[in-house]
């Protein structure tokens, strides 16, 4: 009983922490770096404020790490539930990370151009625009790890509605989360003319689902039997 209440509240400790580094790197630290449509101020911004940029870029990677804890966690939570659904959940989250980890080095390749010595070729402007591009392609990148991080929310989501000891509610609002990642990529790219951010405002299945499994973990005597049912097929 115990093991089953500590790994949910292990997860939800770690989304948590997940959830804030991401804020930080993700949401804090570019809107104090870039400044859009003024790549020399933005160029200016990263070589002043390098300690933050870097302090940034190593948040978002940990908070990728992180993400791979969470996943397993919640793998072993949801399992009982259905454990090809769970693998699927697993992977598509993965498959995320491993681009995004990847996508970081967009970022920082914009630090490493603005403070090169060796890059004579080019002028302050030039370089200022090379950057310009690496964070362009850093947000191109980011957008596509979307799809990914959308794809995952529906295995557990529907995981989630089906388990009988964690609301059904929380599976629905965690579907529609992933409805708001895989719309932003659509509008990204289909539809550069329209800015919203709609991951902004869906979710907040992921937010219900930290704080449930932190206060409230699951229902242990249903989860028994769920484990109990799965381990006799």
């Amino acid at each position: 009983m115990n093991s089953i209440k500590n790994t949910a509240r292990l997860a939800g400790f770690l989304y948590l922490a997940l959830a804030a580094l991401s804020a930080f790197g993700l949401v804090y630290v570019p809107s104090m770096i870039i400044v859009p449509g003024d790549a020399a101020a933005t160029a200016n911004n990263i070589v002043t404020s390098e300690p933050l940029f870097r302090l940034g870029f190593v948040s978002n990677l940990v908070a990728f790490t992180v993400n791979i804890f969470v996943a397993l966690l919640l793998y072993k939570l949801l399992k009982p539930v259905n454990k090809s659904i769970a693998s699927l959940m697993v992977i598509l989250i993965l498959i995320g990370l491993a681009i995004g980890m990847l996508n970081e080095l967009n970022q920082f390749a914009a630090l490493l151009i603005l403070g090169a010595d060796h890059l004579t070729a080019f002028t302050a402007v030039q370089s200022q625009a090379l950057a310009s591009l690496f964070l362009d392609l850093y947000e191109h990148g980011f957008t596509i790890a979307h799809i990914f991080w959308g794809l995952w929310l529906f295995p557990m989501g529907y995981l989630v509605f089906k388990s009988g000891f964690l609301p059904k509610v929380i599976g629905v609002l965690l579907i529609v989360a992933g409805l708001g990642y895989l719309t932003d990529f659509t509008l990204f790219f289909l539809f550069p003319g329209i800015t919203v951010t709609v991951s902004n405002f869906t979710f907040v299945g992921e937010v219900v689902l930290i704080f449930w499994l932190l206060i409230k973990g699951v229902n242990v005597e249903q989860w028994e039997i769920r484990a109990r049912k799965s381990a006799r097929t």
